[in-house]
């Protein structure tokens, strides 16, 4: 019997041990902050990122060439997540470009029995986007139609939230592409989502010792 609990140690556990790094580092940590105290939409509209967990996106002019991008993220990130508490999608949009961005509000209830109530879109005049956008920080830039593929996550304190490991800083998370969106945005909103957990769970201690 203790040989068989030798055995089961020796061959087992570093195989746990194993699987426990082998998942990932941002499992286990919190999320780095890149950028403090980004501006917040507030400021020019009646959407905050003030205790809110935020995708933040610019899908620019031409919002019918990102309605794959779209698509992508509703599909792998909000339809996971989008009953969390203060979840949301922010998508800061160009004037003039309501129409479009209705169409794709359209196409994206059709493909989905989801809620989308946190779908959200906002419209700026062309400085404002670009101010919201500039406060980021990143090494990400908007192209002529004030738009990226790229989209951010901003957590309730209104910080950048990203990676900066050996790989180097991921300030956005790329929506054409799948991959990225699987193996690196994935995970990372579920730690930032995790952090959030923890730190009602926390407060709401904090509050029960004060009563």
């Amino acid at each position: 019997m203790r040989k068989h609990i030798v055995l089961t140690i020796l061959f087992v556990l570093p195989l746990v041990v194993y699987l426990f790094f082998a998942s990932g580092i941002n499992h286990f940590a919190q999320l780095p902050i890149l950028t403090n105290n980004i501006k917040d939409i507030s400021k020019y509209s009646n959407e905050t990122f003030k205790n809110k967990i935020t995708i933040l996106g610019f899908f620019g002019k031409n919002v019918h060439d990102k309605h794959g991008d779209a698509l992508n993220l509703n599909q792998k990130i909000y339809k996971r997540f989008f009953q969390f508490k203060d979840f949301q999608f922010l998508i800061i949009q160009p004037k003039g470009t309501d129409s479009l961005v209705m169409d794709l509000k359209n196409e994206l209830k059709s493909g989905t029995d989801t809620d989308l109530v946190n779908w959200k879109f906002v419209s700026l005049d062309n400085v404002r986007l670009e101010s919201v956008f500039s406060s980021l920080n990143t090494n990400i830039s908007l192209d002529s139609n004030f738009g990226t593929p790229y989209v951010f996550i901003v957590d309730r304190d209104i910080n950048l939230r990203g990676r900066d490991d050996k790989e180097g800083v991921k300030y956005g998370y790329d929506s054409r592409s799948v991959a990225d969106i699987n193996n690196n945005m994935l995970d990372d909103v579920k730690v930032i989502l995790a952090e959030y957990r923890m730190a009602l769970k926390k407060n709401n201690r904090f509050k029960d010792n004060l009563e």
